[in-house]
C-alpha cells in the first residue's frame, strides 16, 4: 500500500468555509451583546423614571409642607421649576415647560388636598414597569383610564397598550 503524503504548505490558512462559520458565530455574539445593552438601558431608565417621581412627589410634599395641604388648582410646573423640585435629569425649556427622557410633557397639577404628576410618551415596556412598581399613590392612570391599586403586572400590561403611553400619579 502506498503510503500518501499531504503537502502541510498548501494546507496553510482558513478556508472561505472555516471563514464564514467564524463571521456567522461573531455576528451572534454580536447580536447577543446588543439585546442585553437595550435590556439594561430599558432598566436603567425605568429605574431613572421612578426615581424622578418620587423625587418630584418628595419635593412638592416639603414645598407645600405648612400649606394646610392645599396644593392649589392648576399647574405647578413654573413654582416647581423656579424652586428647583424638578431633578435634573429632566428638561426644562424658556417657558417652564419640562419633558422626560422621551420628550414627553411632565405636568404637576394643584387638585387642592391633592396633586397629580404626569409623564407622558412613556415607552410600553417601561410604563408596565412604572404602573406595576405601585407605591403610596392614592389613584393611578395610565393613558386616561383610572387602574385599580395595586395595579398587577398583567393589568399594567392591559394599561400600557401604546408605544407612548402617558401616565398620571395621584398623591396628596
Amino acid at each position: 500500500m502506498k503510503s500518501v503524503k499531504v503537502n502541510m504548505q498548501s494546507q496553510r490558512g482558513a478556508s472561505l468555509l472555516e471563514s464564514i462559520a467564524f463571521l456567522g458565530i461573531a455576528a451572534i455574539i454580536i447580536l447577543g451583546a446588543v439585546a442585553l445593552l437595550l435590556g439594561s438601558f430599558s432598566s436603567a431608565n425605568t429605574n431613572r423614571t421612578q426615581q424622578e417621581v418620587t423625587s418630584i412627589r418628595n419635593g412638592v410634599k416639603k414645598l407645600f409642607m405648612g400649606q394646610s395641604a392645599s396644593y392649589g388648582t392648576g399647574s405647578l410646573n413654573a413654582t416647581l421649576v423656579n424652586s428647583k423640585v424638578f431633578p435634573t435629569t429632566l428638561a426644562v425649556d424658556t417657558s417652564n415647560n419640562v419633558f422626560n427622557a422621551w420628550n414627553g410633557a411632565v405636568n404637576v397639577d394643584g387638585a387642592t388636598a391633592n396633586f397629580t404628576i404626569g409623564y407622558a410618551n412613556v415607552p410600553k415596556d417601561v410604563c408596565i414597569n412604572l404602573a406595576a412598581a405601585n407605591g403610596d399613590w392614592l389613584a393611578l392612570e395610565v393613558n386616561g383610564t383610572s387602574v385599580a391599586l395595586p395595579v398587577t403586572p398583567a393589568a399594567a400590561e392591559t394599561a400600557c397598550n401604546g408605544s407612548a403611553n402617558s401616565i398620571t400619579w395621584t398623591a396628596n
